[in-house]
């Protein structure tokens, strides 16, 4: 039996739901699983089993098909429920988890830390009110821990905006940026390439980027250098 039903068979899910329900019937009242949770697992069991066995005897359709895999997400999704509520924490012990068809309980990951190096990127102008920015990390270094790129920018137009257009959802720069934290606006991505499109009106203003890096808890780097480039 797999550990991880999630990367199972259809069978092999449905043997597991089985063992769950056996183990539950005699073990949930010590392991804190309410009556009601054992009831809706052997429900939802059932049910993708008639499915599946529908599935199986019949020429495959769409309709089919599709029931099947609903059935399939709805017991996964109620499996993964018992498991994240119920299975990882005491009076369960690793043996329980073994029976259970489980890996015993890992150790806690290392945090991530905040990311270190700075980022760059040149600019492409790949079309009319378009830029295109290339991303990297200075050195080379490759992106760890979930990072990506953080991409401030923000639109000055000739001699500023006024009050009124700095205020405005656009909320358009007064004047020049000294530093990534004057910038109104932000996107992460992880990709290297990454398109700004921008309004027709805003060709001949110039657009201030500035780059960090940001890792999977959403902590920040240092800030890179500011960079503009004029609106196509």
């Amino acid at each position: 039996m797999t550990t991880d039903w999630l990367a199972s068979s259809r069978i092999e899910q449905l043997a597991m739901a089985e063992n769950w329900s056996d183990i539950l019937t005699v073990k949930a009242p010590a392991w804190n699983v309410p009556a009601k949770e054992l009831i809706a697992l052997d429900t939802l069991k059932v049910a993708a089993g008639i499915i599946l066995e529908d599935a199986q005897s019949s020429e495959r359709s769409f309709v089919m098909t599709s029931m099947c895999k609903i059935a399939f997400d709805e017991l996964t999704e109620k499996m993964r429920f018992l498991k994240n509520s119920f299975f990882l924490a005491p009076p369960l012990t690793d043996s329980d988890l073994v029976l259970l068809g489980l890996n015993s309980r890992e150790p806690a990951s290392a945090p991530i830390p905040p990311p270190s190096e700075r980022a760059e990127a040149d600019i492409l102008r790949p079309g009319v009110h378009l830029l295109e920015l290339l991303l990297r990390v200075i050195g080379g270094s490759p992106l760890r821990g979930g990072a990506g790129y953080r991409i401030y920018w923000g639109v000055l137009p000739p001699g500023g905006a006024d009050i009124t257009a700095a205020a405005s959802p656009k909320r358009e720069l007064m004047k020049p940026p000294a530093s990534g934290e004057e910038l109104p606006f932000s996107r992460f991505t992880k990709r290297k390439r990454e398109r700004f499109g921008f309004d027709a009106g805003d060709s001949g203003k110039t657009a201030y980027f500035c780059v960090r890096l940001e890792n999977a808890n959403g902590e920040t780097g240092p800030w890179g250098a500011l960079f503009s480039a004029a609106i196509p």
